[in-house]
């Protein structure tokens, strides 16, 4: 399922291509049909995530409302002028794709680099026909976004939005005034261990399987600590660095948590894959700091990794 980051992205990207533009909005699929029509034709005026659900706001006050879950991905085309900052280096099969007028897909690079087009000079012919279960196609002046396989996909007042809003823990890439206290306040009430805490998108959106592998390892702590029992300032720091790591991944397009003293090639701005994470899919191999084998177990209902010396409890 893409992590925060990868929906904060794609907010951005929305943004850079379509705002301020009247889009058609249209379900090829057909699931989508009555929401569509309560859409098409009306002007994108915002954007917004926090944590794992994307909110794009239209000019009559309803907002389409969108989370990937674990198979959703929305695909970006269109002509050599839709481009997006937050496209460069779109990681691939975590929600981003882009693919434009010359047939190259942009995402499967990692190198800085989001695809080719066509010349300048080529008149924009539209969006090709809908390829698959398309839910939802938005298209503007020049290029489209279609989206798949997502989980939720419905319009919604904006009352109805923050309702969802409401139901959610604090997002460490909003940062918002009170998140922080907010954080530290809900963990610390309950004694479920910190790596089912972290899982929990009421108290903090947008942390998924790595972020919270990784994490954890980053500030050292047991992943069945109670949270009741991690005091203030380890919890203030665990936020903080949440707040870090998350935003290098909106950054980079990619979830990379060890510092470039860890990589082989440091000099190259972005690790190796094999190297840009302390302990997740790393069970069995020698932990980075002490060398003990990176252990594996399951917790809620997903693959936990961590280092038993590292992150033993006190």
């Amino acid at each position: 399922m893409p992590e925060g980051h990868s929906v904060h992205r794609l907010a951005r990207q929305f943004a850079d291509v379509f705002s301020g533009q009247c889009l058609a909005v249209s379900s090829p699929q057909g699931r989508f049909a009555d929401g569509a029509a309560l859409l098409d034709g009306r002007t994108l005026v915002g954007t917004m995530a926090h944590g794992k659900h994307l909110f794009l706001r239209f000019e009559h006050g309803l907002v389409l409302h969108v989370h990937l879950g674990l198979y959703g991905a929305w695909d970006f085309g269109g002509d050599a002028t839709f481009r997006g900052a937050s496209s460069i280096g779109a990681p691939g099969k975590v929600g981003e794709r882009e693919v434009f007028d010359d047939g190259v897909t942009g995402a499967a690079a990692l190198d800085g680099s989001s695809g080719s087009s066509v010349d300048g000079d080529t008149a924009y012919a539209g969006p090709p026909a809908p390829v698959g279960a398309v839910r939802v196609r938005l298209a503007g002046g020049h290029g489209w976004a279609d989206l798949r396989g997502a989980t939720t996909c419905h319009a919604i007042t904006e009352e109805e939005a923050g309702t969802v809003l409401g139901r959610l823990g604090p997002d460490p890439l909003r940062n918002l005034p009170g998140d922080k206290e907010g954080f530290i306040a809900g963990v610390r009430a309950r004694k479920t261990p910190l790596a089912a805490l972290l899982m929990d998108q009421k108290v903090i959106a947008g942390v998924g399987n790595v972020y919270r592998a990784e994490l954890l390892f980053r500030q050292a702590l047991d992943p069945w600590l109670p949270g009741r029992s991690l005091d203030t300032d380890a919890a203030g720091a665990l936020w903080e660095d949440a707040v870090l790591v998350m935003s290098d991944g909106v950054r980079d397009g990619r979830i990379i948590t060890t510092p470039p003293g860890y990589w082989t090639e440091p000099a190259a701005g972005l690790p190796a894959p094999e190297e840009s994470h302390f302990v997740y899919r790393r069970h069995g191999l020698d932990c980075r700091d002490c060398g003990t084998p990176v252990a594996l177990t399951d917790l809620v209902a997903r693959k936990l990794y961590w280092c038993p010396a590292c992150q033993q409890g006190s």
